[in-house]
């Protein structure tokens, strides 16, 4: 388990969940919950999401992966961090590809392509070695990741986004699945066209060095914190490139080389 120290009081922590909890369920951002409730570190940021994460659970929502964010040193320089979090990914945030978005549902939306990875296997709750964790994967697929911010303009520091999960909203997961081994990541081209222009590029190698390192760095943490992860989850393991906008009318069509097409448009 995480021994590092939560700053922030109790109430300062209940008080910033809620805030958030009500700019989502209103669709209405906030200021950043780093200067209204005091949230500046990393530990009090995610306590403020687990708050979150333990309401949308009792209200029936099941966790079905997890995400690394802040993975790529475009979308760092882009929010002006320097590290990477994580979040939960919960059952009605998934979307296949070609699938409608509701804009509705969402505040602020940008898109980013990414590789996602989903587990074969339970992990342990021991930090697990890179070949317990290879193991435990059964393949990759190429995914969008609607990312979407509770803070107003994405004004965020690091313990806003950590806050408000990762700022993550829904993900488009593609077709086809790949077993790992076949297809070289870090040299994986990504193109993302928005409207059928080009809007965004990127390769496997902006994700942390590779998509994999960057799952695997989800898995230790998650192991750390007493939190493993399961088999069946999915990991969305962070951006290939910048993000990119989206409204009503939008579609984003993404490739990425051999591991094939996502897509979705927005209602």
């Amino acid at each position: 388990m995480n021994s590092m120290a939560v700053n922030a009081p109790a109430a300062n922590l209940e008080a910033a969940a809620n805030a958030l909890h009500l700019a989502r369920s209103r669709r209405e951002a906030i200021l950043p919950i780093s200067r209204s409730y005091g949230i500046t570190d990393i530990e009090s940021a995610y306590a403020v999401a687990d708050i979150n994460t333990r309401r949308r659970v009792d209200a029936g929502a099941r966790v079905v992966g997890m995400k690394v964010g802040l993975t790529s040193c475009a979308v760092q320089q882009q929010l002006g961090v320097d590290q990477p979090d994580f979040g939960v990914l919960f059952d009605d945030m998934e979307r296949l590809s070609g699938e409608p978005i509701e804009i509705q549902g969402l505040l602020q939306p940008k898109a980013e392509v990414e590789v996602a990875f989903v587990l074969r296997s339970d992990l342990s709750g021991a930090g697990p070695s890179i070949g317990e964790f290879l193991a435990a994967l059964a393949y990759a697929i190429p995914a969008i990741e609607i990312v979407d911010s509770a803070i107003s303009d994405w004004k965020i520091s690091l313990a806003d986004t950590v806050a408000d999960n990762a700022s993550c909203g829904l993900y488009v997961l593609g077709d086809q699945p790949t077993p790992l081994g076949q297809i070289p990541l870090a040299e994986l081209g990504m193109q993302m066209f928005k409207n059928g222009a080009l809007a965004a590029t990127g390769c496997g190698s902006a994700c942390m060095g590779h998509p994999l390192r960057a799952a695997y760095w989800l898995a230790r943490t998650m192991s750390e914190r007493g939190r493993p992860l399961k088999a069946g989850q999915v990991i969305l393991s962070g951006a290939l490139g910048p993000m990119v906008p989206v409204a009503a009318g939008d579609r984003i069509d993404a490739t990425l080389g051999p591991l094939g097409q996502v897509s979705c448009h927005f209602i």
